[in-house]
């Protein structure tokens, strides 16, 4: 697919997440759209883990939450089974909405089921691209959100939280793990001591 396609999707994207009415501010004190900087560090962290990804991942690595706030916990009941139903509608949501904008841009058929599979999050550990999504959903949640989720949870005991790192290392390929633990991730280091617990004996 062409340059001018792909620029065309990034920025209809970028301009879908700028939509978020939910604000945050980064590590500079920059206020963002949520989304719109979570987009961000989707795609700086794949340029990091594998920067000759090509244009139709790279889309899907950035939407990866597009216009996640359409969809709200809350539209779902208060237990697991709610959570797991959000989560599974979540997916369909964001992979047809990347979809839809691609098509717009110009992207074939081919490339919009291809896109749709990965951020719909079929075939985790057996499809490539659905891998690199979740591998690089894991890395920008341990280098920029896991600490604020901990501090979020102090209910979490230890036991809690070792489970979390392992379902979340148990998801990533070996590659992936690899690049958490060579330097290139900044790890939140009060957890430091709990990630080392938790993959020692994992």
């Amino acid at each position: 697919m062409s340059q001018q396609a792909f620029e065309t999707a990034r920025d209809l994207i970028n301009q879908a997440n700028s939509e978020d009415p939910n604000t945050v501010v980064d590590a500079e004190n920059k206020e963002w759209p949520k989304e719109l900087l979570y987009s961000h560090h989707m795609s700086d962290m794949l340029e990091r883990f594998t920067p000759d990804t090509d244009g139709a991942m790279k889309l899907a690595i950035q939407a990866q939450h597009i216009q996640r706030w359409k969809s709200p916990r809350s539209d779902y009941p208060m237990n697991r089974k709610g959570y797991h139903q959000w989560r599974t509608a979540l997916y369909t949501f964001h992979a047809e909405t990347l979809a839809a904008l691609m098509e717009k841009a110009g992207y074939s058929e081919d490339s919009l089921e291809r896109v749709k599979l990965a951020v719909g999050k079929k075939a985790l550990k057996k499809n490539p691209d659905t891998q690199l999504v979740e591998d690089i959903a894991a890395l920008v949640f341990i280098e920029h959100y896991m600490l604020a989720f901990a501090n979020k949870h102090p209910e979490y005991d230890e036991a809690k939280w070792i489970d979390i790192i392992r379902k979340t290392w148990r998801k990533m390929s070996e590659p992936g793990q690899q690049f958490a633990l060579s330097g290139s991730v900044q790890l939140p280091e009060p957890l430091v001591p709990l990630i080392q617990k938790a993959l020692s004996n994992d």
